[in-house]
């Protein structure tokens, strides 16, 4: 303490005028202690706000919050800086989530990464991806890797470990998603969805249909872009802000209620053929499996393969094998000779670990048709 260093009466003037001084100088030593302190916590704070991550407040003293208007330190506003330094010219965003589990070094994170990087003319568009981190930990991994991070912090949940298929973290998780997707088209921005355990080999926007508001990829495709036959996959999506998306999005999220244990993908299976969504005019498309694949029906040509999705697997380790695998296959395939890119005998090794058995063994079983009928009376009676 301070008061251990005051001169005792039975000192001499001469020592006490010394440790006066000594007083004096720690006194000066524990202040610009305290303010190099205080300039850190600023800085910290900052540099989150930037990036869409507030600083807890335990981490800033009272003396280093910055003058920052309420408004700007909004969650509304950190996200908004975010999506426009991330945005192309006509507000499209690449998004992704990511957690604790996917986000560990060599995990699921780092072969999508991977994947833009050797992919063909998919590397720019790192500069329009956002990858929203679910928690501190993949929040802070996403900074040592990325430049567009966002935080995503859900007040009670912990969605930082693995969340197995169909388990309630899971399903929390997914709706937690779909949420916060609505949001982003309310905000004006246009985005492709992508989980992080799609590979992009190729640029897919010149596949993308043009009259589309939303379009999405498959478990597996009919062959009409336009059959409700198809089985879609949340997994990855293109959709444009507009008031029919938007709608679609509120009414997507809302059905959640009338089926309580299935998750957002198979609840888009119940409700793609919903009066409401034909009188709100959306226009669905349904993405050819040819140009973007996955486990459950892989792309058979590579010469025009754009995204593959470890889709029909459960457990991350049975991922991590087969997209590693996936991802050498590519290679290997890049390094072919142009006339034997486009023979047909060049396929995937893939799924090895992955199959949609293992997803079947989980799944909840199918409701009846008086069940479904009698939850979609009760949803439009509310």
């Amino acid at each position: 303490m301070l008061t251990d260093f005051l001169p005792s009466k039975t000192i001499t003037t001469t020592a006490a005028a010394a440790n006066s001084g000594l007083v004096v100088r720690r006194i000066a030593t524990v202040a610009l202690v305290l303010a190099a302190a205080s300039f850190s916590c600023f800085v910290l704070y900052r540099a989150g706000e930037n990036v869409g991550f507030r600083i807890p407040d335990s981490f800033i003293t009272s003396r280093a919050t910055p003058n920052v208007s309420a408004s700007s330190d909004s969650e509304e506003y950190r996200l908004e800086k975010v999506l426009k330094n991330a945005a192309m010219e006509d507000k499209t965003v690449i998004l992704t989530t990511l957690n604790e589990a996917w986000a560990v070094p060599n995990s699921v994170v780092d072969l999508f990464l991977e994947s833009f990087r050797i992919g063909d003319h998919t590397r720019r568009l790192l500069n329009h991806l956002v990858i929203i981190a679910l928690d501190e930990k993949a929040f802070t991994r996403c900074l040592s890797l990325h430049i567009h991070c966002y935080a995503l912090v859900t007040e009670g949940v912990d969605f930082s470990k693995e969340a197995y298929f169909m388990f309630p973290d899971y399903l929390k998780m997914m709706w937690r998603r779909i949420d916060f997707l609505r949001v982003v088209l309310e905000m004006g921005y246009n985005f492709v969805f992508t989980d992080a355990d799609v590979m992009w080999f190729r640029d897919p926007f010149p596949h993308f249909y043009k009259d589309a508001d939303f379009q999405i990829a498959c478990d597996h495709f009919s062959g009409k872009p336009d059959d409700v036959g198809n089985r879609p996959n949340g997994g990855f999506n293109h959709v444009r802000s507009n008031n029919r998306s938007i709608e679609f999005y509120k009414f997507w999220y809302s059905s959640r209620e009338m089926y309580p244990s299935l998750h957002d993908q198979d609840v888009l299976n119940n409700i793609k053929n919903d009066s409401l969504i034909r009188d709100i005019g959306l226009k669905m498309r349904f993405l050819d499996t040819a140009y973007f694949g996955g486990f459950c029906e892989p792309s058979k040509n590579l010469s025009e393969v754009c995204t593959m999705h470890a889709n029909c697997c459960f457990g991350l380790e049975s991922k991590l094998h087969d997209l590693r695998i996936l991802l050498q296959d590519w290679k290997s395939f890049l390094s072919l000779p142009p006339a034997q890119k486009i023979s047909s005998a060049v396929s995937w090794r893939v799924p090895q670990n992955c199959s949609l058995d293992s997803l079947r063994r989980y799944a909840p079983p199918p409701l009846d048709v008086e069940e479904l009928n009698r939850r979609r009376r009760l949803v439009r009676i509310l």
